[in-house]
């Protein structure tokens, strides 16, 4: 099988395609052929070793992925070869035509969910919901900023903010961008470029603050969040790249909370439940990837390039 080899870490060249032989599965495995790869600036920081990860190399890249189900091991029940799955990780690396799976990696992909589609919901939905749901408790009726919409996760976060009821700002640094997020029914939507669009919030919730922020780039903006929340509100740290200084005394003045979150550390009972929810959401046609664009599996390089740029509009899909 054609796959994305890493043999060292270094910038988006060590991206290799190797002839591989196709793995076969153990008792509780199941083989998927892959349809269809999301690239997420995760997958960037592990082959680059940067934010303390340290893969063990030679290995495959990726997370997100959908595709058919192949061949199951003789101890798995109730998933059959034939069927259609988005995956939630892999044991052998997405970056290819084959991926090994766990019982708990597979998922139904509805039939008018396309495979590029089934490869954007992953990491950026289960994200969305674990970061806004899970974290932030967030609430029909309340007010919630999302910085950096036009990005996979900022797209989730969106679908799933309407779908509950929430009153939606929004803010992207691109009219592309823009537009896009408009399109996914943003109430309000902002250029984070512009040096005044806190004020612009601000006004937008008429000085009340918001209560819940989707924060990407909390290394530019947790100083600037702390000033325009509401009393209690919260701050969910989605996205960071580097250190910055805060005022504690912003914090304290709002009763805010600033909540981290990763999806490493989500309990086996909160995964189930954001999957449930997912599902429900696909089959009801309320959640639905927006796919940037799509590139063969030998482009990787140029992806991993592509999705660290800014002006982010949705996920970008390799096809094996």
């Amino acid at each position: 099988m054609k796959a994305i080899w890493v043999t060292e870490l270094g910038g988006p060249e060590v991206l290799q395609l190797e002839d591989l032989p196709v793995p076969e599965p153990q008792p509780d495995e199941i083989l998927v052929r892959i349809e269809a790869i999301g690239v997420n600036p995760v997958d960037t920081y592990i082959r680059a070793g940067y934010q303390g990860y340290d893969p063990k190399v030679p290995y495959t890249p990726g997370f997100d992925a959908a595709g058919v189900v192949e061949k199951t091991g003789a101890s798995v029940l109730g998933i059959h070869a034939g069927e259609r799955v988005y995956l939630s990780g892999s044991v052998t690396g997405t970056y290819a035509e084959y991926a090994l799976c766990k019982e708990n990696q597979i998922h139904p992909l509805p039939d008018h969910v396309s495979f590029a589609e089934g490869a954007g919901i992953y990491v950026a939905y289960v994200t969305a919901y674990r970061g806004l749901i899970q974290r932030a408790e967030a609430r029909p009726a309340q007010t919630l900023l999302v910085h950096g919409a036009s990005g996979a996760v900022g797209i989730a976060t969106l679908q799933i903010a309407r779908n509950l009821g929430m009153r939606v700002l929004a803010t992207a640094g691109t009219e592309a961008g823009r537009q896009l997020v408009k399109s996914q029914r943003a109430d309000q939507v902002m250029d984070h470029a512009d040096p005044g669009h806190f004020d612009q919030i601000l006004d937008a919730t008429d000085g009340l603050g918001v209560d819940v922020i989707m924060e990407m780039m909390a290394h530019v903006n947790l100083d600037n969040d702390l000033r325009i929340l509401a009393p209690q509100g919260k701050v969910v740290i989605v996205g960071n790249r580097d250190s910055i200084e805060i005022n504690p005394r912003d914090a304290m003045a709002c009763d805010a909370a600033i909540l981290g979150m990763s999806l490493m550390n989500i309990r086996p009972e909160e995964e189930k439940e954001i999957h449930a929810a997912i599902g429900a959401g696909l089959c009801s046609r309320v959640l639905k990837p927006v796919i940037r664009c799509e590139m063969p599996l030998e482009r990787a390089a140029e992806a991993h390039r592509l999705v660290m740029e800014p002006g982010a509009c949705g996920k970008i899909i390799l096809k094996p």
